[in-house]
């Protein structure tokens, strides 16, 4: 799996980075990305399975939230999600060269540990920006890995987004990656894993932000018990 990333991702920044800031479009390099992805994830072993794909809404900028219970989470959800998408990431990585200027260029959101509410807006403003110009937002809700596969406390960033934008909130669960690679370890087991996207829940049907989460983990926590 590390071989292939590495065998197509440098290549993708290195020719793909100049190549979209030449013509500021990073749909080129994106799309090699996600190539990377699959294939990275197919050469370890592990099958992927997408349930419930009629729930996205056509033609419309929505927020994606998944559980999270592995590090091979994020490779497998990314190209599973029609249309280019953005996500929450550590602020520090977007000052990696080359891969924090990719980082910048698809309009991913710099979030700080601990951070302020300054910075939280900051980081809503950019991730609002993202949804206006036709991308998706993806995010984990909870923050960090579950350690046992419950749902962990939700982060409330999420939700302020929604409530700003009013962008349809698509919740997922994905299943299977625990026992293929676990907390703490790096070593990948093959095996197949689910992902499924839930029915839409839309920001203007709730009185209030936290209402809204509450019926988002509830639709997770029905989902992950049936898998």
């Amino acid at each position: 799996m590390l071989f292939v990333f590495l065998l197509i991702g440098v290549p993708a920044a290195v020719i793909g980075i100049p190549w979209s800031m030449l013509r500021g479009n990073i749909r080129f390099m994106y799309r090699w990305a996600m190539v990377a992805m699959r294939m990275g994830v197919r050469a370890g072993g592990i099958r992927v399975r997408v349930e419930g794909l009629e729930n996205i809404p056509p033609g419309e900028s929505c927020i994606f939230l998944s559980n999270h219970v592995s590090n091979l989470d994020p490779p497998i959800l990314l190209p599973a999600i029609p249309g280019m998408t953005s996500v929450f990431l550590k602020k520090s990585l977007t000052k990696l060269p080359l891969l924090g200027t990719a980082m910048r260029m698809a309009k991913y959101v710099p979030v700080s540990r601990g951070n302020s509410r300054r910075e939280a807006g900051q980081s809503v403003a950019v991730a609002s920006d993202a949804l206006r110009s036709g991308m998706h937002i993806f995010i984990f809700p909870e923050g960090t890995r579950s350690p046992d596969g419950n749902l962990l406390p939700f982060k409330k960033g999420a939700f302020f987004l929604a409530a700003d934008t009013l962008a349809p909130m698509v919740p997922i669960v994905i299943s299977g990656t625990a026992q293929m690679m676990r907390k703490g370890s790096l070593k990948i087991f093959p095996g197949k894993a689910v992902v499924r996207f839930l029915p839409v829940l839309r920001p203007e049907n709730f009185e209030s932000r936290e209402e809204l989460m509450e019926a988002v983990r509830l639709e997770m926590q029905a989902a992950l018990a049936e898998a």
